[in-house]
């Protein structure tokens, strides 16, 4: 089965489908109303991120490792976590707040 990509307003959906009317299906159900802006057929049946791209390198260390700390420390206070993550890192409140909401979505 092809893996296809997926994009929607809000959203980037990585999923396996027999077709494109199937990888639209998906997005109908997931998120009912999105419209799909762009689909693409992956030529291999894996999806990978560069870190690199993502601005993660090897000499930063874990961002995920250290934001997850920094939620257990807060009890999952977002805005205290994000205060945390940007003393323990030095990273500014926009890069603290974007790797703190996306591990709170991960179920730190």
């Amino acid at each position: 089965m092809p893996l296809f990509e997926i994009e929607t307003d809000a959203h980037i959906i990585i999923s396996w489908a027999a077709d494109e009317q199937a990888a639209a299906a998906v997005v109908e159900e997931a998120y009912p109303g999105e419209r799909v802006v762009r689909m693409t057929r992956r030529p291999r049946d894996t999806w990978v991120i560069s870190k690199s791209a993502l601005g993660i390198t090897a000499s930063r260390g874990d961002p995920c490792h250290t934001a997850r700390e920094c939620l257990a420390k807060a009890s999952g206070d977002k805005l205290h976590a994000i205060r945390l993550y940007m003393h323990e890192t030095g990273d500014d409140l926009d890069r603290a707040r974007k790797v703190i909401e996306s591990n709170m979505v991960m179920g730190w």
